[in-house]
């Protein structure tokens, strides 16, 4: 088994390679390349535990999506994600079990909905990869990833419901609604304070392979206690990748550079693997069924992945026209509350318990307090593309074959579950996976002009701000170094600073011959260099937090200014600095 595990981690990594090369969709390639592998004799046939491949994929998977997940966009999404994520799967889950009953009623209703509970949640990572390729907004990718960091777990817990009610459990619907809750609350605690402590590990260890080799064995850790805990153990993972990667440019820039390249390797390494998995499952699943049961079994697969299909769009259209609905509400509530001074009230009366206590902190202003009343609009060729992003992944197949296990099941149910969410699986991502790309050029919802202005016109801002901060600091700093090193000293200062700023200094010692000047030391024109950066990098963050920069543009600008650094620390290390 380990020498098989092997060879399908090897084989699948350069099968995904090319596609990367080519520019194919890596999953879409290997799902095909072991489906095709799988009808030769020689090929032994690999079975893992449902459980197993949840507890050592999962965990992973999520924490390194929502480190890179923008935790503004996030929230301000987060209406269209809980619908999504929430209400889908379980109208998904209802649906489904009704079908799968009618057809079946072999299956028993509990079973016909744990199936639906199986195939409910839509895997986001072939979909993102193809969004990505193809330059999908911001606006669309945020809710497609957001909705793959939460589904998971509403489908899971609901799987755990129906399963105990198979195991022959008397579970009511308030119980259920009370599992539900206590499994949100406790992931999402469990997760924001393993995050926070993670954060103020990263903050003290200044050691980059050791905060890299935590946090590969926090997602798992989290996961499982949480689990044991009866919480859901995807949202703490996702509330603590949340928590790091927004704290993520407070940190060192060692240990962000360190931590990219490690994740995207586990990520590509973990993604090839499942998505060669689920294609080497055909022949060992359709060998599990009766000569009598492939007729009924290939009717129900059919009838569930057209529901499956169906379901989807015909949630999300309405479900977007209620949430532009219930924004505008809230909008005109919160401006009549304006108007009449009643939020003022509340504003000051607020305030002044946080002053009493001790807390201080910018008061948002009117138009931001508006944006966080105003959901993000989607356009219908937006919701086109999510509405037919539905393929599915790990989840679904793990959970099926965790199924095969279940007290409450015969042989023939558990077999028809596992080959149906096969099924439904490799339909999906052979299906729309195939063809999202031609839906997305077709209405071209990859045109993000207006989204790269925004862009533009943000960097200027931004960096309109941080030059600005930039000769504050310099300017302060050259006063303390004039009052340090003396006068004669300045023209050092000054061309030093020239070199990262466009300061220019028109001052008699700035024409003085080097030779002739005190010469700092080289700890303190690295300090300079590094407190220059770290001014600006504060300045990113602020405005991140205000809401006036993109999360993904400060970023890209972070990266840049951890390349400077890393540029700084190799100069250090490898000769003298220059004077």
């Amino acid at each position: 088994m380990d020498a098989e595990i092997f060879y399908v981690l090897v084989g699948s990594v350069i099968v995904a390679a090319i596609a990367r090369w080519r520019g194919w969709p890596a999953p879409l390639l290997v799902t095909v390349v072991a489906l095709a592998v799988s009808f030769i004799p020689a090929v032994p046939n690999l079975r893992i535990d449902g459980h197993v491949l949840l507890t050592l994929v999962l965990p992973p998977l999520l924490y390194s999506a929502s480190l890179d997940v923008s935790f503004v966009s996030f929230r301000r999404s987060l209406p269209q994600i809980r619908r999504l994520g929430v209400g889908l799967v379980i109208v998904t889950t209802a649906a489904v079990g009704l079908v799968a009953w009618l057809i079946m009623p072999s299956l028993t209703l509990p079973g016909a909905l744990l199936l639906g509970a199986i195939v409910a949640p839509p895997d986001a990572v072939s979909a993102a990869a193809i969004g990505r390729r193809l330059g999908l907004p911001r606006r669309v990718m945020t809710v497609l990833s957001g909705e793959s960091l939460i589904n998971d777990a509403t489908s899971l817990t609901l799987y755990r419901v129906f399963a105990l009610i198979l195991a022959g459990t008397t579970v009511t619907v308030g119980s259920g609604l009370k599992d539900f809750v206590v499994a949100v609350v406790a992931g999402v605690g469990i997760g924001i304070v393993a995050g926070l402590g993670m954060h103020q590990l990263r903050m003290r260890i200044s050691d980059p392979v050791v905060i890299g080799t935590f946090g590969l064995l926090a997602p798992f850790g989290v996961y499982a206690i949480t689990e044991h805990l009866e919480g859901s153990g995807v949202l703490a993972v996702v509330a603590m990748g949340l928590v790091v990667g927004y704290n993520a440019p407070r940190t060192s820039y060692a240990t962000r550079m360190q931590e990219a390249p490690i994740w995207l390797s586990a990520d590509f390494l973990l993604e090839s693997f499942v998505f060669a998995y689920i294609g080497l499952q055909l022949p060992p699943v359709l060998a599990e069924l009766g000569a009598t049961q492939v007729g009924g079994v290939l009717w129900l697969a059919g009838a569930v992945f057209l529901v499956v299909l169906l379901v989807r769009p015909l949630f999300v259209y309405p479900a977007s026209a209620w949430g532009a609905f219930w924004s505008s509400l809230r909008l005109r509530r919160f401006e009549k509350a304006l108007a009449s001074g009643e939020f003022q009230r509340r504003v000051d009366a607020v305030a002044e318990k946080q002053r009493r206590k001790g807390w201080t902190g910018r008061r948002p202003s009117e138009e931001e307090l508006r944006e966080r009343f105003r959901e993000s609009q989607l356009t219908w060729r937006d919701n086109a593309v999510i509405s037919w992003a539905g393929m599915r992944g790990v989840v679904t197949l793990a959970t099926a074959l965790a199924a095969a296990d279940l007290a409450g099941l015969d042989t023939e149910a558990s077999h028809a579950i596992v080959v149906v969410a096969f099924l439904v699986t490799v339909g999906t991502l052979l299906l729309q996976g195939l063809t999202l790309p031609l839906l997305i050029r077709g209405l071209g919802v990859a045109d993000v002009t207006d989204e790269e202005e925004e862009d533009r016109r943000q960097l200027e801002q931004v960096r309109a701000r941080t030059r600005e901060a930039g000769k504050v600091f310099l300017d302060e700093k050259r006063a303390a170094w004039e009052q340090k090193h003396g006068a004669a000293s300045l023209g050092w200062f000054d061309r030093f600073a020239q070199r990262f700023s466009r300061v220019e200094r028109d001052t008699a010692q700035g024409q003085r011959d080097e030779d002739s000047m005190p010469r700092p030391s080289r700890d303190e024109l690295v300090g300079l260099s590094k407190g220059w950066l770290q001014v600006r990098r504060d300045v990113l963050i602020t405005e991140r937090d205000a809401g006036t920069l993109n999360e993904e543009v400060m970023r890209e600008l972070i990266h840049a200014m951890d390349a400077e650094e890393l540029a700084l620390d190799t100069r250090i290390a490898t000769g003298p600095t220059e004077r």
